[in-house]
C-alpha cells in the first residue's frame, strides 16, 4: 500500500523497533496515530514528526483496547492501515511461570491484535481499502524452550493472520504477517541477551528490521520472514519438527541456566 495520506494506527510506537517504524512512516506522508502505554515517550515522538498523535493506552484489556481505537480514529479521522507491533515478552521455565504474566502476555500479544482488527474491519470494508499488519516472531514458527507463553501467543497470532487473510481474499482488504528473528530492543531482558550470547542466538538490530518491514507492508506481502538460517528451520519445522527438537537439544540446557528464576544477571 502506498503510505502516503494514508491514515496508520501504530501499536507499540515508542519501542525501540516502532519508534523508528513510526519515522519511517511518517516520512512517507502518512498520518499516524501512535499507541503505548508511555505516554510522556509518545508525545515526545509525535511532537517530533508531523502529521502524528499521541494515543496512550493500555492494550491488557478489551476496554483499553476499544478506547485505543476511538481515540486513535478520533485523531487522525479514520484508518487505512492498523499495524499490530506492541507485545511482552516473557523467558523463564514454565514451572515458574506467572500465570498472571501469562494472560497479561497472550492479552497484548494475541487478543489486542484479534480485537484492534474487529474493531477497525467494518469500516476498512467500508471506505474499500485498508491494510491490517500484524508483526509475529520466528517464535511463531518455532516453539522455544524457556518462551513457551511468548511462543503460543505468536503462533496464534500467525493463525489468526493467515485465516483472515483467506477470509478476506475476495475484499479489497491485505493482511499482512511479518515474522523477524531476535531483535537487539529493550523488550529484551538481561538475561535474555546473556543467553543469546552463550548460545551464540542470532539477534538483528531494530534499523534495518524497521526496514524491511516497511518493505513489505508497502508491497502487500502476504507472509514475509527475516533472517537466514531462522526462516529455513521455520520450514523445516512445520514438516519435521524433530529435527528442529534434536538440533535444539544443546541449545536448551545452554538456556535453562539463564531461565532458572535463581540465575542473577551480571
Amino acid at each position: 500500500m502506498v503510505l502516503n495520506e494514508q491514515r496508520v494506527i501504530l501499536t507499540g510506537a515508542a519501542g525501540g523497533l516502532g519508534s523508528i517504524l513510526a519515522r519511517m512512516i511518517s516520512k512517507k506522508g502518512a498520518t499516524l496515530a501512535l499507541v503505548g502505554t508511555n505516554a510522556e515517550a509518545l508525545r515526545k515522538l509525535a511532537g517530533e514528526l508531523e502529521h502524528a498523535h499521541a494515543v496512550p493506552g493500555d492494550l491488557s484489556n478489551r476496554e483499553g483496547c476499544e478506547a485505543v481505537v476511538d481515540q486513535a480514529m478520533s485523531k487522525i479521522g479514520g484508518n487505512d492501515v492498523l499495524i499490530n507491533l506492541a507485545g511482552l515478552m516473557s523467558f523463564c521455565t514454565y514451572e515458574d511461570e506467572d500465570i498472571e504474566r501469562v494472560e497479561r502476555l497472550m492479552h497484548v500479544n494475541l487478543i489486542a491484535p484479534m480485537i484492534l482488527s474487529r474493531t477497525v474491519l467494518p469500516g476498512m470494508l467500508a471506505q474499500g481499502r485498508g491494510q491490517i499488519v500484524n508483526v509475529g516472531s520466528m517464535f511463531g514458527s518455532i516453539g522455544f524452550a524457556y518462551f513457551s507463553a511468548y511462543s503460543a501467543s505468536k503462533f496464534g497470532l500467525r493463525g489468526f493472520s493467515q485465516a483472515l487473510r483467506r477470509e478476506l481474499a475476495d475484499t479489497p482488504i491485505e493482511v499482512t504477517y511479518v515474522s523477524p528473528r531476535a531483535v537487539r530492543t529493550p523488550l529484551q531482558s538481561g538475561p535474555i541477551m546473556q543467553m543469546g550470547a552463550a548460545t551464540k542466538m542470532n539477534m538483528d538490530e531494530p534499523g534495518p528490521i524497521a526496514a524491511r518491514m516497511l518493505n513489505a507492508i508497502e508491497a502487500g506481502k502476504k507472509e514475509t520472514y527475516f533472517g537466514f538460517p531462522e526462516a529455513l528451520f521455520a520450514r523445516i519445522n512445520g514438516v519435521f519438527p524433530g529435527v528442529i527438537d534434536a538440533g535444539l537439544v544443546a541449545q536448551n540446557r545452554i538456556a535453562r541456566t539463564f531461565a532458572r528464576p535463581d540465575h542473577t544477571s551480571q
